[in-house]
């Protein structure tokens, strides 16, 4: 493998949590009367961290979430999860074959930790990652399209930017890993190739990545 360190996105790439947790953002932001849809949460939201959702609101209505913003959102998410949450096709395969390679891999999420910790309990993938191998937005306090979550996940593992490759499925993802100076593989199933422009490759089954990268 060319690369010592692959850093994973989490949602939409190891647990299939975007539909969930965009249902659910949309229908929040519609009750507070910020009509949102799926496809608008997924456009402007996907893949960053919720202070985006504070700041697109502001700027574009001139008015602040309520204070419980956050919490009301994130119970609503993590029911949802206990219920419906699964690991992305093929994810638990992929990382026995990363470990079994001997290759190093890490998380770096704009999702809070304890979102991450619930959804890997949920969906099984906890015994795959140690918590020194797991990184979120709340490590650095600016989320994705900022570069600092994947330079601070590369620091922490011991690994320069540039032998760190990065697996994400959003737009704002592959520019953070670019703006890091590293090679980032844009994960298809939910989001069109012509949206992760700046990607080194694009491939849509988690099957497929051992080849890319060898």
């Amino acid at each position: 493998m060319r690369y010592d360190l692959i850093i994973f996105d989490n949602d939409g790439v190891l647990v299939d949590s975007e539909p969930i947790s965009n249902t659910i953002l949309a229908a929040y932001l519609s009750e507070l009367g910020h009509p949102t849809s799926y496809e608008d949460s997924i456009r402007d939201y996907m893949g960053s961290a919720v202070h985006r959702i504070h700041d697109l609101v502001l700027e574009r209505t001139g008015q602040r979430l309520p204070e419980d913003f956050d919490k009301t959102l994130h119970a609503r998410i993590f029911a949802a999860f206990e219920r419906e949450l699964k690991p992305v096709a093929g994810a638990e395969e992929m990382l026995g074959q990363l470990v079994e390679d001997g290759v190093s891999y890490c998380l770096a999420s704009s999702g809070s930790h304890e979102r991450i910790r619930v959804g890997h309990l949920v969906t099984g993938l906890d015994e795959w990652f140690e918590d020194s191998w797991i990184f979120s937005s709340q490590d650095v306090g600016r989320g994705k399209p900022a570069p600092d979550l994947f330079l601070h996940a590369a620091e922490r593992m011991g690994v320069p930017a540039e032998r760190c490759v990065v697996v994400e499925d959003s737009p704002l993802g592959v520019e953070a890993a670019r703006a890091a100076g590293m090679d980032v593989y844009g994960f298809t199933a939910m989001t069109p190739a012509d949206r992760l422009a700046g990607a080194t490759g694009c491939f849509s089954e988690l099957g497929r990545l051992r080849e890319l990268l060898a």
